[in-house]
């Protein structure tokens, strides 16, 4: 991934543009920001430029092509096993550079998800970042930087990364995935700009998947106990997407409540559903809407306290029925 291919973030990439062109890199960088916005694309496009043969990262050498299939002898990629990138991971990542390069002529270390950090990781980290190798390069990434050590934060060159507005990102899917306009708006409202959703597997969920389930949604009602329990049953089946279902329901009845206080028609997410929106806006006290968004909120913080799933969606769905 050359930095021409990376879209938007124009500032971070004439910073790094600059640094390689004067020789004044960083001996290590920081790229914050939200999850799947472009980071780590930009960290492969700058490993790319330091790798390739033609010393522009061509995207056509063989240095570029092993740097975009990771598997370059002198890219050290670093990553969370589990829920923590732990001490002895760092070890292994310090024993590994304390070698020469193979091919090149520097060692660059990739941390994905620097937060995940243990705090033992973190302290043996710190000081391979106090005291940096000649001929390293360190490139922390991490939508949580607060929960870095402070000297972490500090040892690092810091590089905001920032989401794309939802017109931008609206644009960009339309022409690139051959979206409908009011596709494109939904698909950017949802992935709340995040390359990584909008132009992942999350396509289908956004687009399909997300009528279906706001359809089994509002045909609940405070009696129909078999339906909500099929329903709970499919979303704590869904795992891996269940965070973004619960911001689909979300969005939904955020858009219900912009309706209830004549909020313009272009602030709503789910656009194409408009007929929808006004017919169950009719049917909604704000009430009953501020306790229905309680309790997906309740919900997300069973499912991050490791509440039993099926038993999490149960009750969020009995108490939006019963608002």
């Amino acid at each position: 991934m050359t930095f021409a291919n990376i879209i938007d973030h124009d500032r971070q990439k004439e910073v790094l543009r600059l640094a390689l062109k004067n020789n004044r890199l960083a001996h290590a960088y920081l790229f914050e920001g939200p999850e799947g916005i472009g980071k780590k694309l930009m960290a492969l496009g700058l490993a790319r430029a330091l790798f390739c043969e033609e010393g522009d990262g061509c995207g056509e050498c063989a240095a570029c092509r092993k740097v975009d299939h990771l598997n370059h002898p002198d890219l050290h990629l670093l990553a969370a096993e589990g829920a923590q990138i732990k001490i002895d991971q760092v070890r292994k990542l310090q024993q590994d550079i304390s070698l020469r390069p193979l091919e090149s002529n520097v060692r660059i270390c990739l941390i994905d998800g620097a937060e995940a950090l243990n705090a033992a990781a973190a302290n043996a980290l710190l000081k391979t970042l106090e005291e940096p190798l000649p001929g390293t390069l360190m490139i922390l990434l991490s939508s949580k930087p607060e929960m870095l050590l402070d000297t972490i934060n500090s040892r690092c060159q810091r590089l905001r990364f920032n989401r794309l507005s939802r017109t931008r990102l609206a644009e960009i899917l339309e022409h690139r995935l051959d979206l409908s306009e009011q596709e494109a708006q939904v698909m950017a409202a949802l992935s709340n700009g995040s390359f990584k959703k909008a132009f992942g597997e999350n396509r289908s969920l956004y687009l399909d998947r997300r009528k279906q389930l706001l359809k089994s949604l509002i045909s609940l009602s405070n009696g129909s106990i078999f339906p909500l329990f099929e329903l709970a049953q499919e979303l704590a089946d869904d795992k891996d997407n269940l965070a973004d279902i619960l911001d689909i329901l979300q969005s939904f009845y955020r858009d219900l409540l912009l309706l209830q206080h004549g909020r313009p028609e272009n602030e709503l997410v789910n656009i194409d559903l408009r007929e929808t929106l006004f017919a169950q806006s009719r049917t909604e006290q704000v009430s009953g809407l501020l306790k229905k968004l309680e309790a997906l909120d309740q919900a997300r913080l069973h499912l991050q306290r490791n509440v039993n799933r099926q038993l999490a969606m149960e009750t969020m769905l009995m108490e939006m029925t019963a608002a």
